[in-house]
């Protein structure tokens, strides 16, 4: 497996997101995940877009993460939100999800973020058990979907962890 750094822009970055938005029409009914992104929102210092290719060189998982600062959408200074993790039917299993988001979590620590945010749904098990199983913890809804009922938010502090 090879994780590479990309644009948000990038095609197979653009095959990815059409997937995981088609996804996300099949557990929710609706046209997607309506959260506004730019390609800007991921680039370095301020971001970044993996895509994890397999040994065909077909992209199979990805993820993201942006920072954010206090906003009126309820993030906090310091934040990086995680955005578009996701992984094709045929590669689920193998830990890339796993793999993706230790990447994001290292990135984002080494460009001075204090907390990973993420919002996912009650419809999405699998991305929860991903979450919680990582060290993420339940935390104030924020982003475009903060009040509605499906939505759930998760947050883990990037700082080094004090000994007790």
């Amino acid at each position: 497996m090879n994780i590479r750094r990309v644009s948000f822009d990038h095609p197979d970055a653009v095959k990815l997101n059409d997937e995981v938005q088609a996804e996300y029409h099949v557990r929710y009914g609706d046209g997607g995940d309506a959260t506004s992104l730019d390609p800007a929102d991921f680039e370095p210092p301020n971001g970044v877009y993996l895509i994890a290719y397999d040994e065909s060189d077909s992209p199979v998982a990805t993820g993201g993460w942006r920072a954010r600062d206090t906003n009126e959408e309820g993030n906090l200074d310091g934040d990086a939100e995680l955005k578009r993790m996701f992984v094709v039917t045929s590669a689920r299993g193998r830990g890339l999800a796993r793999r993706i988001l230790a990447a994001l979590e290292e990135d984002a620590r080494a460009a001075g973020r204090a907390r990973m945010v993420l919002e996912t749904g009650t419809k999405q098990p699998e991305a929860i058990a991903l979450y919680t199983s990582s060290g993420y913890e339940p935390c104030a809804k924020f982003g475009y979907y903060r009040f509605h009922e499906a939505s759930l938010c998760f947050a883990k502090h990037l700082g080094k962890q004090d000994p007790k």
